[in-house]
């Protein structure tokens, strides 16, 4: 891989720049993000309360992808995703200035947050077209794996980085490195990236009624049952894994053992083992079966993690359930990410991939939601009211905290219940079959800017 990256094929070097950059963008989004997840845990205490950032985020996005679709399928790319990062930088910008001038408060996050979902909704599938258009066919599998192994990286990185800047510096360290990475981002777009024209059948699209280019998603969709059944199959997962994620700082910054530091390192490995996964990916073949890897991947994943969360008392036992959780992610991710960019043509991937945005997407934010109210509202309630010698306690621990650990055991159940199911699902197999040439596939080479 190593050398891959030192002597690319030339017809790669644009889509490297693209990914090394925004990759390094994201990272000081993350930082941003991370940093504001613990300011306002602390400032609410309340699982409920930091959750309710996802949801302000995911919420625009999952409403309003379907119609962002078909925008940035007569948009272009290069110009949109220039536009989306310049306003997110300017959110950014308006964080710190409320938090240097002492009026920071939890709903200007919110609101800041509803801001950058609504950004991303046409962002994110003008970026997703871009990486299709610069990535020869015969390095599909390489460019995904390449992408799961960036997103590792930022995984790997943001707790660890952000974690020194608020110790050394404070929260507006991070909000200036966010801004720094997101300046180096934009100038190699702008500067180093020319990413080619989609053919003949873009001036067309421009020219179809709005309405009827947001159907036409849907319309995809519906004619390509294995697609939609696989992106359902990931609605399910990521309703259960958005409750996971707003559950985890309830946990871990309240559990005896617990804290910033256990939230830190539980996060430090959860991206060392996404990065190792995501060379993984990277340097080996691609599977035989790629849905084979996507089911068994998620079975994997979602029960051995949640178990372990639920019944673990020490940072050791949690970071160990992170490996086991996260490992396999990337090459699940990747293989769907090849699965969809293969089957799906170019000049429809916009579109496509907004209505997936939108059905795949949509059970976050109620997850977050639903998590934070379970934890606030039901099972730390319940644990609080057993006696200490009782059932629950014995499984789960006592104090603050072990409402949240119960909350995992529901979880692996759940996890386990919804990937069963889908393994019997012929429509999903049946993506096996190599799809027929379209003729407006991807170009088999891109200029180097």
């Amino acid at each position: 891989m190593f050398r891959f990256l030192h002597q690319p094929d030339r017809a790669l070097r644009p889509f490297l720049i693209l990914w090394s950059t925004q990759t390094f963008s994201a990272l000081g989004s993350a930082m941003t993000g991370y940093a504001l997840l613990i300011w306002s845990y602390r400032a609410l205490g309340s699982a409920l309360g930091t959750a309710m950032l996802a949801v302000c985020t995911y919420a625009p996005y999952v409403a309003l992808s379907i119609f962002a679709g078909a925008l940035s399928d007569r948009w272009d790319p290069k110009k949109t995703m220039l536009v989306g990062d310049t306003l997110a930088a300017l959110c950014t910008v308006g964080i710190g200035v409320l938090y240097l001038t002492g009026n920071l408060r939890i709903w200007h996050l919110y609101g800041l947050n509803f801001l950058l979902g609504l950004f991303n909704t046409v962002q994110q599938p003008a970026s997703d077209v871009a990486v299709t258009l610069l990535t020869p066919k015969s390095h599909v599998q390489r460019v995904c794996g390449l992408r799961s192994l960036g997103n590792a990286a930022v995984t790997l990185l943001t707790p660890a980085a952000a974690s020194a800047l608020l110790a050394f510096a404070g929260l507006p360290a991070v909000l200036w490195f966010d801004l720094g990475t997101f300046a180096m981002a934009f100038l190699a777009l702008l500067l180093r990236v020319r990413i080619p024209q989609r053919g003949p059948a873009e001036g067309a699209q421009a020219r179809e009624p709005l309405s009827e280019a947001t159907r036409a998603g849907l319309r995809y969709l519906r004619g390509n049952p294995g697609v939609l059944h696989l992106i359902l199959f990931l609605a399910l997962i990521n309703l259960i894994a958005s409750m996971y994620n707003a559950a985890l700082p309830a946990m871990l910054l309240s559990r005896q053992n617990g804290g910033d530091f256990a939230l830190g390192a539980v996060n430090t490995v959860t991206g060392l083992a996404t990065v190792l996964g995501g060379i993984l990916t990277t340097l080996l073949p691609a599977p035989k079966s790629r849905v084979r890897l996507i089911l068994n991947a998620l079975l994997f994943s979602m029960s051995f993690e949640n178990f372990l969360l639920a019944f673990g008392r020490s940072p050791i036992v949690w970071c160990v359930a992170a490996v086991l959780g996260w490992i396999a992610i990337p090459a699940m991710g990747a293989n769907m990410d090849a699965l969809l960019r293969l089957r799906i043509p170019v000049t429809m991937q916009g579109r496509v991939y907004a209505a997936r945005n939108t059905l795949q997407f949509f059970t976050i934010p109620v997850g977050n939601l639903l998590g934070g109210l379970l934890v606030d509202r039901v099972f730390e309630p319940l644990m609080a009211a057993q006696a200490n010698d009782g059932l629950l306690p014995l499984l789960f621990g006592t104090g603050k905290g072990s409402g949240a650990a119960a909350l995992y055991a529901c979880l692996g159940v759940l996890g386990v219940l919804s990937c069963l199911p889908f393994r019997r699902d012929a429509a999903l197999w049946a993506l096996e079959t190599p799809p027929q040439p379209a003729p407006d596939a991807a170009p088999a080479q891109a200029d180097p800017a």
